[in-house]
């Protein structure tokens, strides 16, 4: 019966627990081993992620920006005020910058492909998407602004969107700042309690030890 192979063609038992270079094989992490990311790992993960956020909201303003640039050519335009010509114009400005920022990672990664820079490509693609959806934010509401000032008066249209804006900031980046903070402290609190009870442990130990060499211990003599 045959055995099975253990790296003998390098000479070397495998021990149980290591990861087998193979070509053709998925790298298998033994039970013990803790599952941790290696830095190429996880450039790749945050990659991946930065992409689907990007299509996330790229198919938004894509159907924002169309809308927009519709109603140029609609015979209502034609009866808007001057205000809400500036309006128009500086959403469409604002819809084209987002729209920009959102595509301009993947236009980073297709001309510096193969540079070996993708960590500084994740980074500033990080960065796009951050400005990016600050320009959708901006762009939804001054559309919002231009609809609403048709059909409500100037003020209570306002209002609206200042609401609106409101919760945008809110949900989208103060909330992720709030438990960024949140998260941080708690890791710094972990790790002050680790440290405290490392530094109990220490003192423990120490003062076990001086107590053992205070009060040495005699050894029993067997009775003759």
């Amino acid at each position: 019966m045959d055995s099975a192979p253990s790296d003998s063609e390098n000479g070397r038992a495998r021990a149980p627990g290591t990861i087998v270079s193979d070509p053709g094989r998925e790298k298998v992490r033994g039970p013990e081993e803790p599952s941790r990311e290696d830095p190429r790992e996880r450039v790749n993960r945050r990659w991946n992620e930065i992409l689907q956020e990007t299509r996330v909201a790229q198919t938004g303003i894509q159907i924002l920006f169309g809308f927009l640039l519709s109603v140029a050519f609609t015979q209502r335009f034609e009866r808007l005020g001057d205000f809400d010509h500036r309006v128009y114009v500086v959403t469409v400005v604002l819809g084209a910058a987002a729209i920009g920022a959102l595509i301009a990672p993947v236009a980073l990664h297709r001309f510096l492909s193969g540079s070996q820079m993708k960590d500084e490509v994740v980074v500033i693609a990080g960065r796009f998407m951050v400005c990016g959806m600050v320009l959708l934010a901006l762009t939804i509401g001054c559309t919002l602004l231009l609809l609403l000032h048709t059909v409500l008066t100037d003020t209570l249209a306002e209002l609206l969107v200042g609401a609106v804006m409101v919760w945008f900031g809110a949900a989208w980046f103060l909330l992720p700042l709030v438990l960024k903070l949140r998260s941080a402290r708690r890791a710094d609190d972990g790790e002050g309690d680790r440290d405290r009870d490392r530094g109990a442990k220490q003192a423990g130990d120490s003062g076990e030890g001086r107590t053992r060499s205070a009060h040495p211990t005699s050894r029993s003599q067997a009775p003759s």
